[in-house]
């Protein structure tokens, strides 16, 4: 059986160097080992938002990361890889494989986590994952919290500003937090991104609107603690993997406590990671219950298909509220990357390479595919 791995691959990790490390370009003045005071007054994180350290491809994975997925696939199928770029169409067209695992993230337009499945569908090959329209929804933050609210599953009270001239009749609570409508991995997301006052709301909308040129969300800031739970499956067979709590006590008091672009790509780093998350998250029975139905309840409220990240953070009170969908989860190879459904799997005994085939087998399930036992001979398309 063949299956092709699509996928995109971070600017900085060249295919001769699969060791990169799966975290963006920081200015060489910024590091871990630095104080989080001077972290704090550097460019990267500071409120000057034009001077902040480019996450255009925070989202996109490197060769690590793709390496250590085709090795987890070819231990039972053929591989062919292939970069999700101009090409992939007339190549998919060509290998027309049995299979395709899909990790591509795009780079273009509000639909671009769409485009690659879109083609899969146009060819009619099956795939991993959710389809184009679920996607695309989750990747709109407001049109997925619109859903949510819809089915009485709890999100924070939000606005969208789409061009600056909206500001003044803007009406949010302090905090807020400031977030680009259509991006994912933290990208975006930084400490400043908290606000608590008009002229800190004005900066971040428009750092928004001026350097992702898209809307900016506008969402009630949770005061209490953050979990993300992992889902694996479809219909009334789904498995929820133990939570993960994101410990916010391990942000440095001198932060807010989200796990922004700074925690997550400069000060939590595999060299020295912080001490953040904890799997299975210490929380009591009732609690757990009312994350995973909302969780549960949410998955298939958007038609997740196969696996789907969900960010969940308490009020005040200690009521959960979701943040996000994630259908196309970050899985990061390495236990000290820190990446969260890795880590839910390893809590439950798979190993990295036993969640990418299981997932592979919840996949096939689902398009009625018979499970194949090859010898897998690896090659590759461009």
């Amino acid at each position: 059986m063949t299956i092709a791995l699509v996928y995109n691959v971070k600017e900085e990790a060249s295919h001769s160097d699969p060791r990169t490390v799966d975290q963006p370009t920081i200015p060489s003045s910024l590091d871990s080992s630095a104080s989080v005071s001077s972290l704090l007054t550097e460019s990267s994180i500071n409120d000057d938002y034009r001077s902040r350290v480019d996450d255009q491809y925070a989202e996109w994975d490197t060769m690590e990361t793709v390496l250590a997925i085709q090795n987890a696939l070819e231990e039972r199928f053929v591989v062919h890889m292939i970069h999700a770029d101009e090409e992939a169409f007339e190549k998919l067209r060509t290998l027309r494989p049995d299979f395709v695992f899909n990790v591509a993230e795009g780079e273009y337009g509000v639909s671009r986590e769409a485009q690659m499945p879109a083609i899969f569908e146009m060819l009619q090959l099956p795939y991993l994952g959710s389809d184009p329209l679920t996607l695309s929804i989750c990747l709109d933050k407001a049109r997925a919290k619109e859903i949510l609210s819809y089915h009485k599953i709890a999100t924070p009270p939000f606005a969208v500003v789409s061009t600056i001239d909206e500001f003044d009749d803007l009406r949010v609570r302090f905090p807020s937090i400031v977030k680009p409508l259509h991006e994912g991995s933290s990208k975006g997301i930084y400490n400043a991104c908290v606000v608590r006052d008009t002229v800190a709301l004005e900066r971040e909308v428009r750092n928004v609107l001026e350097r992702y040129k898209q809307p900016a969300l506008v969402e009630e800031f949770l005061s209490g603690r953050e979990f993300t739970v992992a889902i694996m499956g479809n219909d009334d067979d789904l498995r929820v993997l133990p939570i993960v709590e994101i410990k916010l006590d391990a942000v440095p008091l001198e932060m807010n406590p989200i796990y922004s672009y700074e925690a997550k790509w400069i000060l939590d780093n595999s060299e020295n990671p912080l001490d953040i998350f904890e799997c299975p998250a210490r929380i009591e029975r009732g609690l757990e219950e009312r994350i995973v139905e909302m969780c549960r309840s949410a998955y298939q409220m958007l038609h997740c298909r196969d696996w789907s990240r969900i960010d969940v953070r308490l009020d005040a009170t200690g009521a959960p509220h979701i943040l996000e969908i994630n259908p196309l989860p970050g899985i990061l190879p390495r236990p000290e990357d820190n990446s969260c459904f890795p880590k839910a799997a390893r809590a439950v005994g798979l190993s990295y390479e036993q969640l990418i085939n299981s997932v592979v087998d919840i996949s096939l399930r689902r398009a009625s595919i018979a499970l194949p036992v090859v010898s897998p001979i690896p090659t590759e398309i461009g």
